[in-house]
């Protein structure tokens, strides 16, 4: 069955059925249209996120299964724990969004490129200015040293990217994100897929069926609304 070809000109158009997308590459759903916040927001919203090299069209993802974590099941080593308790790094919410998507845009050892292009990052500052996108910063002697951004969409946090130039800096910024998430009382953070480093901390795979469903049902709950803005 052929990719649907989204129209850059129609934000609103729906996106196919999760159940379509290829098996090989692993969750390809559609190519093409545009990142606008309607088009982000609705495709976060079913499940589906933007990835795709520089030199590719724009191409849309939702692979099964779904790394998820539950915050009530964050497991953090005790390594880590020890981190926490020295206080080493000083954390905040919202304070410097386009400086940590520059540096999450870095290409990280042994690669070249990005995808995180100026059209990728025009597109999540947009969103940050909506008070949908969101980052969490990790500082040492007054310098960002690591932090990660995402998006939240009622209970449900979804994961975009995380960078450090201090050893632990993202992790005790991770920690401390799921944590107040917890806090606020969100159900669900979006991982996306596997990876060993977040597995350490509790994610896990589930169907992306069962995703679809727990978005469906943790999406449309509120939050408070100032919550982010007194982290």
């Amino acid at each position: 069955m052929p990719l649907t070809v989204l129209d850059p000109h129609n934000a609103d158009q729906v996106f196919p059925p999760l159940h379509t997308a290829l098996r090989t590459p692993n969750g390809l759903l559609a190519i093409g249209g545009c990142l606008s916040k309607q088009r982000l927001i609705n495709a976060y919203r079913h499940g589906i996120f933007p990835w795709y090299n520089p030199d590719e069209p724009m191409l849309w993802w939702s692979p099964d299964p779904r790394l998820v974590l539950f915050p009530d099941r964050l497991d953090v080593s005790r390594s880590l724990r020890k981190t926490l308790k020295k206080n080493r790094f000083s954390i905040t919410f919202d304070q410097a969004f386009s400086s940590v998507i520059v540096a999450c845009a870095e290409p990280r050892q042994e690669e070249t490129g990005t995808w995180i292009t100026h059209e990728v990052s025009d597109a999540y500052n947009e969103l940050h200015r909506l008070g949908i996108a969101h980052s969490v910063e990790a500082w040492a002697d007054g310098e960002l040293v690591g932090g990660l951004y995402g998006l939240a969409l009622g209970q449900v946090f979804f994961g975009e990217s995380m960078f450090h130039t201090m050893t632990d800096a993202s992790k005790v910024a991770f920690v401390t994100l799921v944590e107040q998430l917890k806090s606020w009382n969100f159900q669900l953070i979006d991982c996306q897929v596997y990876t060993s480093h977040l597995a350490r901390f509790g994610a896990q795979e589930i169907d992306r069926a069962h995703f679809a469903v727990l978005l469906d049902q943790y999406c449309e709950r509120s939050v408070a609304e100032s919550a982010w803005q007194t982290a």
